[in-house]
């Protein structure tokens, strides 16, 4: 369900599972910037623009500035699916390695469905942001904050290939620019469907935010279930773990900062 509300009780409006909610709260504020591949920068209305240093390394297989060997050695890897049959070949070793006989009717295709849902799993790989926002940033003025709430992730976690999934809440003040609602879901589908850690992955979709619009202030709150800590390891089916970024104005000012986290956590 999206619910778009106007603080004036003016507007309302249903359709998908996220929740949309528009408020009247106006912000002037300091402009977040930098990015993997540079900076980003914003102006605040009619006044002097201030920026900050955003701390990004270039790729996640790296912790600073530097350029990804790994990366850079493997731009001309071949098609993903044409990675199928070696893939799928690792999983028949990885079946027989766990005393199980791949040749047996309920496991003869297993490795070939297990290979084409990894690539399903990871296909945020294939994707960048700016094929997904697909010029869908208008200009409007509008400077109120847009929060879209309750998006549903899913993501595989890096450190055991198993599953953790839960709800994205997304938040943002416009400096001119406005982003299709869909697309911040869609931003997230990009992030999530990678190997991931729920902190960086928090980060990746504030900063594709800022990147997109340039907005005042960007806010990301995930909350995640982890199927490692689920299935194997302490075993705490009812723990959940609770991610936030704050850019900008939302970093700064706690009152923005209180208001956004009272529309994205409220049930």
């Amino acid at each position: 369900m999206v619910e778009i509300g106007v603080a004036n009780g003016q507007q309302q409006q249903q359709q998908d599972s996220s929740k949309v909610v528009v408020s009247q709260k106006k912000v002037v504020g300091e402009t977040m910037n930098g990015h993997t591949n540079g900076s980003i920068n914003g102006q605040n209305g009619a006044g002097p623009s201030h920026s900050k240093e955003l701390g990004l390394p270039k790729c996640h297989c790296v912790k600073g500035d530097e350029i990804c060997k790994y990366h850079e050695e493997n731009r001309g890897l071949p098609v993903r699916e044409l990675v199928i049959p070696e893939m799928a070949s690792s999983y028949r070793s990885l079946l027989a390695a766990l005393g199980e006989n791949p040749d047996r009717e309920g496991l003869l295709k297993t490795p070939e469905r297990a290979a084409k849902a990894m690539l399903f799993f990871t296909k945020g790989y294939e994707e960048n942001l700016e094929e997904v926002l697909n010029d869908a940033i208008f200009d409007e003025n509008h400077d109120e904050m847009v929060v879209v709430k309750d998006i549903e992730m899913f993501s595989m976690c890096e450190h055991h290939l198993v599953p953790f999934y839960g709800k994205v809440s997304i938040g943002y003040l416009p400096s001119g620019k406005v982003l299709g609602l869909s697309k911040l879901a869609r931003i997230v589908e990009v992030y999530s469907r990678r190997l991931q850690v729920q902190e960086r992955l928090t980060k990746q979709i504030a900063v594709a935010v800022l990147k997109a619009v340039q907005p005042t202030g960007v806010a990301v709150v995930v909350e995640g279930s982890h199927m490692c800590m689920v299935m194997r390891g302490v075993q705490k089916i009812n723990s959940k773990t609770v991610t936030s970024t704050m850019l900008g104005e939302f970093r700064e000012n706690q009152k923005t900062r209180e208001e956004f986290l009272k529309l994205a956590l409220s049930k």
